[in-house]
């Protein structure tokens, strides 16, 4: 089937493996599309299942790897139609269990020791499975309950090899097809490789952790489980049990005393600080991942990849939502401008501001209808958003697709307008003015350092007689220059008494 793909001998076994599992669900006349050669009969096209929906069973039928990128496409709704959205969305890391024996050394190899000498209670039976991990519950000789999520053995080597394949793959996509070229292949599978990389390591997942926990400090009502860093490894990851239940059914929250209303605002609210404030956040909040806690609170788990946001990101979702509320087509084609990727037709950018202002401007936003529509406009101008901002907006859908689950008509938008107060504060907090006014501190320390060196060269020049003086230098631009060098001598002693007084 790719005839005109090379690799190394170490990954042949598996590239048969994919060209296999490709023919079984019919895939070949996808690849034929993209510019790869087929050989390979098709054996699994019948049945009647679509492209879409083939295209996600040989991806959970390939393994992690192909998951984890099926769930990349996922968020792609500026360059995939909704019948593929909807048919990835369905991409999960379900696994069968395997026996504890099978996984036994890598966590003898983790603890140094077998797990039954490290705790004073382990289940040999699985928790739970996925396609990267099993989970075991045990009990700590202090009395914690804590689960192991073991890493599945090979599974290491296997991904590393698919994502060698899938660079191959991206490449001669790339410059094969035109079509191909427009969803940035090569870029796609570099996203790939780091996020897989990410979740492959534990002990990066139990840093995720801790950053949560922090930026969550002061809220009792969001709980991240403690990792135990003393068993923590790239390859084991050991933190606290946590018993809730899923947000999926408003009569279980209301059985176990949980207010679904409350968990409603708090998830829009959690995610949103995530987004808007921390600059860092839980890249899949769906059902599996949250769990809601008796005193309406919600702990968030699997936390093996986070997105992030940068300050400018930040401000510029702010002015996208911003400019929708206002209806301000002329801002929200600035933000789009700054957002596209590529050579842009200004036509097209502004084309889809107009639109997406009339359909969506001056009113409540339905986030879910309002995003919809922005990535359909987004395809048929051909514009392509950055990968970041997909995950923001996927976030988002995410969380309102959750929260409406359990709360009908939940309005995310109303949140997103609670959420601006929070957004004001932040930006005058100290702790956000803090490394900036560091900084101008330090500039001003340094202007007073040389204070003396400045203030004898001033005066020398004053006094020199005129024909000393620079023919283009004048007495009230040095006046001007005297009055700016007083002006940061005094702003530095005042910061020096200021730093002094609050010793």
């Amino acid at each position: 089937m790719f005839q005109s793909l090379r690799v190394a001998a170490r990954d042949r076994e598996r590239l048969g493996e994919i060209v296999g599992i490709a023919s079984r669900f019919g895939l070949g006349a996808l690849l034929v599309r993209f510019g790869f050669d087929r050989t390979a009969p098709e054996i699994g096209a019948a049945g009647g299942d679509g492209l879409p929906r083939r295209t996600r069973l040989a991806l959970e039928a390939l393994g992690p790897t192909f998951i984890k990128l099926g769930q990349i496409l996922a968020t792609r709704s500026d360059l995939l139609p909704p019948d593929w959205i909807a048919e990835l969305e369905k991409l999960h890391s379900q696994a069968p269990t395997l026996p504890f024996e099978d996984v036994r050394h890598i966590v003898e190899q983790a603890l140094g020791e077998a797990p039954e000498e490290t705790f004073a209670a382990f289940d040999p039976e699985p928790l739970a499975a996925a396609s990267m991990a099993q989970v075991h519950r045990a009990a700590t000789l202090d009395g914690r309950h804590v689960v192991l999520k073991i890493r599945r053995p090979g599974i290491e080597r296997q991904m590393r090899a698919d994502l060698r394949l899938l660079a191959h793959l991206a490449a001669l996509a790339e410059s094969n097809s035109a079509e191909m070229r427009r969803y940035a292949p090569t870029a796609l599978v570099r996203s790939l490789a780091e996020a897989v990389l990410e979740e492959l390591d534990f002990a990066n997942e139990g840093r995720n952790a801790d950053r949560l926990r922090a930026d969550f400090a002061n809220d009792p009502r969001v709980v991240v489980p403690e990792i135990h860093w003393q068993w923590t490894s790239e390859a084991l990851l050991v933190m606290d049990h946590v018993d809730g239940v899923p947000p999926r059914c408003t009569d279980a929250l209301r059985a176990a005393g949980i207010d679904p209303e409350a968990i409603a605002q708090l998830g829009a609210d959690i995610v949103l600080d995530m987004v808007l404030i921390n600059g860092r956040f839980h890249a899949d909040p769906h059902p599996g991942n949250l769990l809601c806690l008796p005193g309406d609170r919600i702990a968030l788990l699997d936390l093996g990849m986070l997105g992030h946001v940068s300050p400018r990101r930040r401000e510029e979702f702010i002015d996208f939502v911003r400019s929708i509320t206002a209806s301000d087509p002329d801002e929200l084609a600035s933000v789009l401008q700054r957002w596209s990727t590529g050579v842009v037709p200004v036509a097209n950018i502004r084309r889809t501001a107009d639109r997406l202002i009339a359909r969506h401007g001056g009113q409540r936003i339905v986030l879910a209808a309002m995003v919809t529509d922005f990535m359909t406009l987004m395809r048929q101008e051909k514009l392509v958003l950055p990968a970041d901002l997909l995950l923001i907006f996927k976030a988002l859908m995410t969380i309102d697709g959750v929260l409406s689950s359990i709360v009908p008509h939940f309005d995310l938008s109303q949140a997103i307008e609670r959420s601006s107060l929070r957004i004001a504060m932040h930006r005058l907090s100290p702790v956000r003015w803090e490394a900036t006014l560091q900084s101008v501190g330090r500039e001003l320390l340094r202007a007073g350092d040389d204070a003396p060196r400045l203030i004898r060269a001033a005066v020398a020049r004053l006094e020199a007689p005129p024909a000393a003086v620079q023919p283009h230098t004048s007495p009230a631009a040095t006046v001007t220059a005297l009055r700016w060098l007083a002006a940061a001598i005094i702003a530095g002693s005042a910061l020096i008494a200021a730093a002094v007084g609050l010793r």
